[in-house]
């Protein structure tokens, strides 16, 4: 699955260009200000992480397909929080959801392998525990459960 999910996304021509979109993003009056500058500045580290482990073989098949979700999601022009509509801002939903699959990955495997391909300058694993302890904060307790009903979770 690895092998042909990286044929059929760019994989870095998508991380080159979020990453231009939220730098830009970030030095506008909008984004220079925005309360969740800081998570979304982790949007591109994630993808990057992601479409990483989607080839990595120590990554389980049954966990692979679902790292092909959260690479799609962030792909997609058109999800919970459009990013087409509200600018970076919209990859909220997709940076949690994100955390939420490294999160089931990590309590599969452990966290080497995830923290083997983290890219980002924060430390991963409070990165993850403080995305995930604000979730609600972050996007709503609404997009929330849609989230967790995406990845087959509790409602």
């Amino acid at each position: 699955m690895g092998e042909s999910m990286g044929r059929n996304v760019d994989k870095d021509g998508f991380y080159k260009t979020l990453r231009a979109k939220v730098d830009a993003w970030l030095k506008s009056k909008t984004g220079k200000h925005h309360k969740h500058a800081r998570y979304i500045l982790l949007a591109p580290d994630l993808f990057h992480l992601v479409s990483r482990l989607i080839t990595e073989p120590k990554v389980p098949i049954e966990l692979k397909a679902i790292l092909g979700f959260a690479l799609a999601y962030f792909v997609l022009p058109t999800d919970l929080l459009p990013e087409g509509f509200i600018g970076p801002a919209g990859y909220m939903e997709d940076i949690i959801l994100t955390v939420w699959v490294l999160n089931r990955l990590i309590n599969k495997t452990g966290p080497h392998i995830v923290q083997k391909y983290w890219a980002g300058e924060e430390d991963l694993l409070l990165v993850l525990k403080n995305i995930t302890a604000k979730a609600d904060k972050l996007v709503g307790s609404g997009i929330l459960k849609t989230i967790k009903r995406l990845l087959g979770g509790k409602r």
